[in-house]
């Protein structure tokens, strides 16, 4: 559990340190394909890939609404880092949402449980139901965001989340193979392929609402419904547990998590890229 968590907070701090060096690359150039050219840009979508494998690796072993939390809680972040790199103003609500949501990650982290050791699957048999449901999700949000469509940014924010919750709930759900020499059996399994779908629909969805409105409201909808959606698909069906007596606790703190991650959206320290 211990090295599950510690990937979640590296992958989050990995999306923070994305979000500023894509900043930082854009404001270095000129002109629209001036990023792609920069180093500092791509080292921020290296970031991104790398903080997307060790979720990956955190959704295996923590509970989704855990894993989703703590991912969400790179806004702050990603605000603290902007102040630093970039002289971004920090409100005085950010420092308050921002120690609020750092209590809040902690909540979360003590209320999830992991699993008793190797011998213990990281992941309880999903039924077959199940599996179709998330397959036929991801194909329905990618389809969502292929159809040429006049949505608003909210609603494109609301799809983004939600293929970024299909993603995320399909990464713990799907079966791995027993030993890593079998690991290119995971290209035989539908759910791996979800994974991508969902993936993919989630990007072009948060890009059409970054195209179609300000990013403070299209990120803190897009965390608060990849926050919410995964922590009650989790729970509801794939035996996501929260360890006795801590429920009050685990649903106060993510309703934290949902309204300091609104607040920081809004910041004028968050970069724009």
């Amino acid at each position: 559990m211990a090295l599950a968590l510690g990937a979640a907070v590296l992958a989050a701090a990995g999306c923070a340190a994305g979000s500023v060096l894509q900043a930082l690359g854009v404001r270095a150039g000129s002109g629209a394909a001036a990023p792609a050219r920069s180093p500092r840009y791509l080292a921020g979508l290296g970031c991104d890939g790398v903080a997307w494998l060790l979720s990956l690796v955190a959704l295996r072993r923590l509970p989704t609404f855990a894993v989703q939390s703590l991912l969400a809680g790179s806004l702050a972040l990603t605000v603290l880092l902007a102040r630093l790199a970039l002289g971004a103003r920090l409100r005085r609500r950010d420092t308050a949402a921002v120690l609020l949501l750092v209590a809040a990650l902690g909540v979360v982290g003590g209320s999830g449980t992991g699993q008793a050791g190797p011998a213990v699957p990281a992941v309880p048999a999903v039924p077959a139901a199940v599996e179709v449901a998330l397959c036929a999700a991801a194909a329905l949000v990618l389809a969502a965001a292929l159809v040429p469509h006049r949505a608003s940014s909210a609603a494109c924010a609301v799809l983004a989340g939600l293929g970024c919750s299909v993603a995320a709930l399909g990464a713990r759900a799907v079966t791995l193979p027993p030993q890593w020499p079998q690991w290119w059996r995971i290209a035989l399994e539908p759910l791996a392929w979800a994974v991508v779908v969902a993936g993919v629909a989630g990007t072009l969805g948060y890009a059409a609402a970054l195209a179609r409105g300000p990013v403070g409201p299209a990120t803190a909808l897009l965390w608060s419904v990849e926050v919410v959606v995964p922590a009650v698909a989790g729970v509801a069906l794939l035996g996501d547990r929260v360890r006795p007596g801590w429920t009050g606790a685990a649903v106060a703190a993510l309703a934290v998590v949902v309204g300091c991650s609104a607040v920081l959206a809004t910041s004028p320290a968050l970069p724009e890229t």
